[in-house]
């Protein structure tokens, strides 16, 4: 009898710390999880519309370009929240807090929250051709008791994001010259517009480069239509430290360069 109670806590015990692997063996962020792919975080207890979820950032990009973007969790218990995010097209980039798996974003781990909120920022980088995308993500709040009874999740409303070409600002009259204007506002963090007027089509070609030449961001390298445009240098996807940075132009037979400056 006593052999028989034996084998029977330690069954006990096996069944409920299997069951807490279960429970926590997502803490460290799980993707398939959003309306893309996935049901949301069912293994974080219930769905609840008393948990809010948002998606902040642009609704309209250029082709190519890179924005900043943030998924905003409130309301539950809110002890610490999570998040998986997915894009239908694009490049996403994680930010504090985040881990990439599988082209998804999750959290590494937890995060607490600041002023009633969990906040995950991250960067998207828009396709190479125009069109709507969309980005997904769900938001879970948790007591983290040791269980998932009363943890609470939610989705968050699609972000459908319209991806264009470059901005071309329409003049009445054609761009006489190629001109490469300074980019503004300079010294920038993290953000800066780099524009340029051609005075007639042709091939394009815009890089970004380092102090030792190396190119780190290509931005245009197509043809294009006489006019003036806009190209939007978001800094933080590529994680680069301050200091001063060169763009180039090429475009036909005109090339300019000019100097910018990060600061962090």
């Amino acid at each position: 009898m006593k052999l028989i109670r034996k084998n029977i806590f330690v069954l006990s015990v096996m069944i409920l710390f299997s069951f807490a692997i279960y429970i926590y063996g997502f803490s460290g962020g799980i993707t398939g999880q959003t309306k893309k792919n996935g049901n949301g975080c069912t293994c974080h207890g219930s769905f609840s519309s008393s948990v809010t979820v948002i998606l902040n950032g642009p609704e309209t990009m250029d082709v190519g370009t890179t924005a900043d973007f943030s998924v905003m969790i409130s309301g539950g218990p809110l002890v610490a929240g999570g998040t998986n995010i997915s894009a239908s097209a694009g490049t996403l980039t994680p930010g504090p807090g985040l881990q990439i798996l599988a082209g998804e974003l999750t959290h590494q781990q937890p995060k607490s929250p600041e002023n009633g909120q969990v906040a995950f920022t991250f960067n998207y980088t828009a396709p190479a051709s125009e069109g709507v995308v969309t980005l997904f993500a769900n938001g879970n709040s948790v007591n983290l008791n040791g269980t998932n009874v009363g943890d609470l999740w939610n989705f968050a409303p699609n972000k459908v994001i319209q991806i264009q070409n470059p901005t071309i600002v329409e003049n009445e009259n054609i761009p006489q010259t190629f001109v490469l204007n300074q980019n503004y506002p300079n010294p920038f963090n993290p953000s800066t517009t780099i524009s340029y007027a051609l005075s007639e089509g042709t091939h394009v070609k815009l890089e970004i480069y380092d102090v030792l030449g190396n190119v780190v961001k290509s931005l245009a390298d197509a043809y294009q239509a006489s006019g003036n445009y806009d190209y939007q240098f978001s800094a933080s996807e590529l994680n680069l430290s301050s200091g001063i940075y060169y763009y180039k132009i090429v475009a036909g037979n005109f090339s300019d360069i000019k100097k910018m400056i990060l600061i962090k």
